[in-house]
C-alpha cells in the first residue's frame, strides 16, 4: 500500500510539473535549439524561408571572431557588467544594512525605492537619455556645483557613453539588490549578534565573522542574477545609445541584433547570440557548483 501511495504521489507531482516543462521546452528550449542550428548554416534574408540551407560548419563563428567590433563588444559587455554589479551591489548592500535597522518610515521609504526597479526598462532608458543630454539635468547640476564649465555630451562621446549606461543600470539594480539582501539580513537571528556582543565582538567582527558568512548564499544569488540580467542587456543600450557612438557602447546582445535584423546575417547573428549564451551558461554552472558545495558542507 505504501509503495502504491508513493507511486501515485509521484505521478501527481509529475502532472503538476508537466505544464511548466512543456512551457519551458516550447518557449525557451526550442528557440535555443533552433538558434544553434542556424548558427551552423548560411542563413540570410534570401535563404531564411528556404527549406534547404547550406551547412557552414564553424564559418559563422570564425567570421564574428575575426570582426574587431565583436571582440570589442565582448570586452565592453564585461566592462559594463563588472562596474554595474560593483555599484549596484555595493550601494544596495549599504541600503540593506541601513533599512534592516528598525526606525520610523523605513518600510515606506524602502517601498518607494523599489519603483525604479518596477518601471519598464525602456521608460528608464528614455528618462536617463534626457537626463544625460547636453541640456539635461546632469549637466545643469554639475554646472551649478561648478564641477564643469561647459555641458558634456555624455551619450555622444566615446569616453563617457558607457558610464551613462552603467549609471542607468545601477539605478535599476540597486533596489533589487537591496530587497534580496535585506531579506537575507532579516533571516539572521538577533540572538547570534547578542551572543557575539557578550563575547566582546565589535561591529566589524560581527560583520565579517557573522553577517557575511551567513549571507553568502544570498550574496551568491544576488550576484548571479545581477550578472545574468546585466550581461544580456539590450533594451537599455538600444534606447539610450543604439550601440554608439562609433561602437563605443556595443555589447553582445546589440551586436547580435544588428547582424540579424539590420544586416540580415542571421547565421552570424545566431553565432554571436550563442557566444552570449555560453558565457551565461558557464556562470550558471559555476553558481550551481558553488551552491552544491555549500549544501554538502
Amino acid at each position: 500500500m505504501n509503495l502504491r501511495k508513493r507511486t501515485r504521489e509521484k505521478l501527481i507531482g509529475y502532472l503538476f510539473v508537466l505544464p511548466a516543462v512543456v512551457y519551458l521546452f516550447v518557449l525557451i528550449g526550442y528557440p535555443i535549439i533552433y538558434n544553434w542550428i542556424i548558427a551552423f548554416q548560411d542563413v540570410t534574408a534570401t535563404t531564411l524561408g528556404s527549406s534547404s540551407r547550406n551547412f557552414n560548419g564553424l564559418k559563422n563563428f570564425i567570421m564574428i571572431f575575426e570582426d574587431p567590433v565583436f571582440l570589442k563588444a565582448i570586452s565592453q559587455t564585461f566592462f559594463y557588467t563588472f562596474f554595474s554589479l560593483l555599484f549596484q551591489f555595493t550601494i544596495g548592500f549599504l541600503f540593506a544594512l541601513f533599512f534592516s535597522q528598525r526606525f520610523a518610515l523605513s518600510k515606506p521609504i524602502r517601498g518607494m525605492m523599489v519603483i525604479s526597479w518596477l518601471l519598464p526598462v525602456t521608460v528608464t532608458a528614455l528618462v536617463f537619455k534626457f537626463m544625460f543630454a547636453e541640456n539635461g539635468i546632469i549637466n545643469a547640476i554639475f554646472q551649478k556645483l561648478c564641477l564643469i564649465q561647459e555641458p558634456i555630451g555624455w551619450l555622444i562621446q566615446q569616453e563617457t557613453s558607457i558610464w551613462a549606461l552603467i549609471a542607468a543600470n545601477s539605478w535599476i539594480g540597486i533596489p533589487f539588490n537591496m530587497i534580496l539582501l535585506t531579506t537575507g539580513l532579516t533571516n539572521i537571528s538577533s540572538d547570534i549578534y547578542e551572543s557575539a556582543s557578550m563575547d566582546g565582538a565589535n561591529i566589524f567582527q560581527r560583520f565579517f565573522r557573522i553577517t557575511l558568512p551567513l549571507l553568502k548564499p544570498t550574496i551568491m544569488s544576488v550576484l548571479v542574477l545581477g550578472f545574468v540580467s546585466t550581461f544580456k542587456v539590450f533594451d537599455l543600450v538600444y534606447v539610450m545609445t543604439g550601440g554608439g557612438p562609433v561602437n563605443a557602447t556595443e555589447v553582445l546582445s546589440s551586436y547580435s541584433y544588428k547582424l540579424s535584423f539590420i544586416q540580415f546575417k542571421f547565421g552570424e547573428g545566431a553565432a554571436a547570440a550563442n557566444v552570449l549564451f555560453l558565457f551565461l551558461f558557464g556562470i550558471g554552472c559555476i553558481y550551481l557548483k558553488t551552491i552544491s558545495k555549500d549544501e554538502v558542507i
